[in-house]
């Protein structure tokens, strides 16, 4: 039995086990799928309070980790196949183990929606990026461009701007499904152009271990060109990872986890914190203040209880 178990080791997870872990509640952090969340796949952190000069992100999950064990907190490998949340303790089950939870921190993060290439896979966080709030600082007066035609793609490319000299946003269709305001700022921007009817087929250089350009094909004609870039940036959305709490947790109609009162759900016992249940604002720094609230609403839970 235990008495706080966490699903996910990203920002949100990890700063909620050093929370619960000081409380001596010795909470059980389930790593994941993606182990340590998105901080993993990206490289210099500039907008995480107390790094003057930054930090890596393996370096930044890490060091939480380790913060976490400090206080008492363990780890177990894997990831979660099933939740019974009818009743308490609920009955989290991994496949190799089952754990029994009397309360139940989901903090399994969002993925970013990708296009599938090895080649993007390969250069993420080196010139590949699914933030431009994350990023998009290290563009300035360089060439970039943007994936996609919705109102995430429009929200990146509008903040790349800022900074980059020239962004490009590359569409599978001949029209955006953007918003018509978005649409209207994105027409009116000068920095912003656009490529219509056309698919990223390949993004370079794996080689050199940094983006110089991509590889455009037509949809219509089946023409392929290069476009030289600094930076690609997919705005293609994300997904929550809440699957397998539907039908058991409220969640909006795309899947991210609805909190009320702080990280409550409509389960009493089982909190969301992170990406899981952000859509808007989805950074680091976020994700730990939600996972500060959540094992605080965890422990005052339990203290109820007794």
């Amino acid at each position: 039995m235990r008495n706080v178990v966490i699903m996910g080791s990203g920002c949100a997870g990890l700063t909620a086990a050093i929370y619960a872990a000081r409380a001596n509640l010795k909470p059980l952090v389930i790593r994941g799928l993606e182990a340590g969340g998105q901080l993993t796949l990206t490289t210099l952190v500039e907008n995480f309070p107390g790094f003057p000069k930054g930090v890596q992100g393996p370096e930044l999950i890490e060091r939480m980790q380790n913060q976490a064990a400090e206080f008492g907190a363990e780890f177990m490998e894997g990831y979660v196949i099933s939740a019974d949340l009818s009743l308490r303790p609920f009955v989290i089950d991994l496949g190799s183990a089952t754990v029994a939870a009397r309360t139940l921190i989901v903090a399994s993060g969002a993925s970013a929606k990708l296009l599938g290439l090895e080649s993007e896979r390969k250069l993420l966080g080196h010139g590949v990026s699914t933030c431009a709030t994350c990023d998009g600082y290290f563009y300035r007066g360089k060439e970039v461009v943007v994936v996609g035609g919705g109102d995430t793609a429009a929200e990146e490319a509008l903040f790349l701007t800022r900074y980059a000299a020239q962004v490009s946003i590359i569409h599978r269709r001949d029209q955006l499904r953007a918003s018509k305001i978005m649409q209207d700022r994105l027409y009116r921007n000068p920095k912003i152009n656009f490529i219509w009817d056309s698919l990223v087929a390949d993004v370079l250089d794996v080689n050199r271990g940094e983006v110089t350009g991509i590889k455009l094909k037509n949809i219509k004609t089946g023409g392929e060109t290069t476009k030289s870039c600094d930076g690609v940036f997919m705005g293609i959305g994300h997904s929550p990872n809440t699957s397998l709490f539907r039908g058991q947790l409220e969640m909006n109609e795309v899947g991210y986890l609805i909190t009320h009162d702080g990280s409550k759900t409509n389960v009493p016992g089982v909190f969301a914190a992170g990406d899981v249940q952000d859509h808007v604002y989805r950074q680091a720094i976020t994700a730990a203040g939600s996972g500060c609230m959540a094992a605080i609403d965890a422990e005052r839970f339990l203290e109820a209880e007794t």
